[in-house]
């Protein structure tokens, strides 16, 4: 016997969806894998420049590789997309080639006969290709992004070894270099943090490390265009060294570019505490037990206690309070100083290497 469905089972269709809204919706509700959302982020920055009046152009080079293999085909695909938000895509024939190209792009607003204000700029490679591509990467971050350009280092991390021939981390590789480094958890964090990213290196002199991991990039979800942040403030009380933080020419050789990295992450830090995409996801009055979370860390915490039937109530009312880092270098210690007040314990949850826990 065939039951009858109500009429409300189901939520309803959006009609007016199109496949091509990952990339042209600027609302709503869009499915967005988070090869797609690399491509967007683009987008979306140079939408975000025009509307407050900057004449900016996009830049993206790099090398594929699991699991950013599928990038410069996305790119590929939407080339007449890119272009008419004056984003140039440069498919580089190696991982340094391809950081030596983007360190010329911060270059371009210091240049007299520059047509654009600035350029934003993506390198994206696997991790052993931030390995190989150390040496412009490094010099790149050293010399410093321009005010209106930024740069992304977005490294395509495998940990688990799906299709690469060892495993691999890029967090403390890019730390050495004085690089700060966002770890996003989701699809929808690929985006909030990427355009922080950018407005972080604009701030700060400094290029951005951004974490893609294989279960992150290679995933697709929904997302709420209208939830994703993107508009951050400047923060008071901070002073840059004299002649500034970001990219100059000609910046000769000199011990001033060592004190000029570390003044960018004091700068990353002054921009962090106005700025935090920390959050505090359970804030037990209570709590004697803390769990700090990081990246897709996060979720499979999550994912364990919801197949364990507890609520974030629960654990309130168990004494225990969760926090989500996004800026996993330098960490905003402001924020992460209240959330250990009264503890007796913090447990910390993360991929790999212990970098947030050290």
């Amino acid at each position: 016997m065939n039951a009858r469905v109500p009429a409300d089972a189901f939520p309803p269709v959006l009609s007016d969806y199109r496949l091509s809204d990952n990339l042209d919706a600027t609302s709503g509700r869009i499915f967005l894998t988070g090869t797609q959302a690399l491509v967007r982020l683009a987008l979306m920055q140079r939408q975000l420049d025009r509307a407050a009046g900057l004449a900016t152009a996009g830049f993206i080079s790099g090398y594929r590789g699991s699991p950013l293999g599928m990038v410069d085909q996305q790119l590929w695909k939407t080339k007449k997309l890119l272009a008419s938000h004056d984003v140039r895509f440069l498919p580089a024939i190696n991982e340094e080639l391809g950081g030596t190209a983007v360190l010329g792009t911060q270059r371009v607003e210091s240049d007299a006969e520059r047509t654009v204000d600035g350029v934003f700029a993506m390198w994206y490679g696997k991790g052993p290709g931030d390995d190989r591509a150390g040496d412009a990467l490094k010099h790149g971050n050293a010399y410093g992004s321009s005010p209106h350009g930024g740069v992304l280092v977005v490294a395509g991390d495998d940990h688990g070894c799906v299709s690469s021939s060892m495993p691999h981390q890029s967090d403390q590789t890019m730390i050495s270099w004085h690089m700060p480094v966002l770890n996003p958890s989701n699809v929808s964090d690929m985006l909030e943090f990427g355009l922080y990213g950018w407005t972080l290196s604009r701030f700060s002199g400094a290029w951005v490390g951004f974490k893609a991991i294989s279960e992150t990039v290679e995933s697709g979800s929904t997302v709420d265009l209208d939830a994703i942040r993107t508009q951050w403030s400047a923060p008071n009380g901070f002073a840059p060294p004299p002649g500034g933080l970001h990219n100059r020419w000609p910046d000769l050789p000199s011990l001033t570019i060592e004190a000029r990295l570390a003044a960018k992450i004091d700068a990353v830090r002054h921009f962090a505490r106005a700025n935090s995409i920390d959050k505090w996801i359970v804030q037990s009055t209570r709590a004697n037990v803390g769990i700090v979370t990081c990246g897709k860390a996060h979720l499979d915490l999550m994912e364990a206690l919801r197949r364990l039937d507890l609520t974030v109530d629960d654990l309130d009312a168990a004494g225990v309070r969760i926090y989500k880092v996004g800026l996993s270098y330098p960490l905003e210690t402001t924020r992460l100083d209240r959330f250990v007040e009264g503890l007796s314990e913090v447990l910390v949850i993360e991929e790999k290497e212990p970098v947030v826990e050290q």
